[in-house]
C-alpha cells in the first residue's frame, strides 16, 4: 500500500483521531489539543524510554505533547506505542502508572505491567488493526541511537593534591616524561592524577 500520508505527524495524528471514538466510548475521552512527534525523549537517545506524554503545563500553548522514540518503526508498536500515551493525555499526568491510569488501560483494553501496558490482542483486533488498515505504512524508519564520535588526540587529565585539593590539568606526555606536577604549596608534594581511559588513547 503506498503512503497516504508524507509526515510521521500526520500518521500520528490520523491514527489518535480514529482511536478518539473508542477512547470516549468507554468514558476516557482525549483532550482536544494534543500534539504528535517522533523524536528522542526528555533524556536524551540513550534513553530506554519508547514513548513520552508531556504535560499541558509544559506547553506554551497548554498542548498535550506526545512523542515515540525513532527507534520504533513498527506501525503496530508504534499505535500500541501511542494508544498508552494518549491514556496519560486523557487520564492526567499527574497520575503516572498509578490506580486511575492502570484502572483506564483495563477499561480501554490495554494489558501488561502499568509502566510498558499496551493493547492486548482483542483491542489489536477490534480496533488498531482496522485503523491501521486505513492508515497505510508509517512514513518512517528506524534511526539509531548511536553517535559515531571521533576520539581525541590530546586532552587535558585532572590532576589534584589530596591534601588541599589543589587542582590542575595537564597532558599526558607531560605527566609521563616528566611526572605529575606539585601542588602549589610544595610542601603536600605531587598531585595525583586521573588515568586516561583505554578507548581514548
Amino acid at each position: 500500500m503506498a503512503n497516504q500520508f508524507q509526515t510521521r505527524e500526520e500518521w500520528l495524528n490520523f491514527v489518535a483521531d480514529e482511536l478518539r471514538p473508542h477512547f470516549k466510548s468507554h468514558g476516557f475521552p482525549i483532550p482536544a489539543k494534543v500534539r504528535f512527534g517522533i523524536g528522542f525523549m526528555a533524556t536524551g537517545y540513550r534513553s530506554k524510554a519508547i514513548g513520552e506524554c508531556w504535560d499541558v503545563k509544559a506547553s506554551a500553548d497548554k498542548t498535550i505533547e506526545i512523542f515515540i522514540a525513532p527507534s520504533q518503526d513498527n506501525a503496530k508498536k508504534v499505535a500500541g506505542i501511542l494508544t498508552h500515551e494518549l491514556v496519560h493525555g486523557a487520564v492526567g499526568n499527574e497520575h503516572g502508572h498509578k490506580a486511575p491510569f492502570k484502572h483506564a488501560c483495563t477499561v480501554l483494553g490495554l494489558e501488561g505491567k502499568a509502566t510498558q501496558a499496551l493493547p492486548g490482542e482483542a483491542m489489536y483486533a477490534e480496533v488498531i488493526d482496522p485503523i491501521l488498515r486505513k492508515a497505510g505504512p508509517l512514513p518512517h524508519k528506524q534511526l539509531r541511537g548511536t553517535i559515531s564520535r571521533k576520539k581525541q588526540a590530546t586532552r587535558l587529565l585532572k590532576c589534584e593534591c589530596n591534601t588541599c585539593g589543589y587542582l590542575a590539568r595537564v597532558t599526558k606526555k607531560w605527566i609521563e616524561e616528566i611526572g605529575a606536577p606539585y601542588c602549589g604549596t610544595v610542601k603536600h608534594g605531587r598531585m595525583m592524577c586521573e588515568q586516561l581511559e583505554e578507548d581514548e588513547e
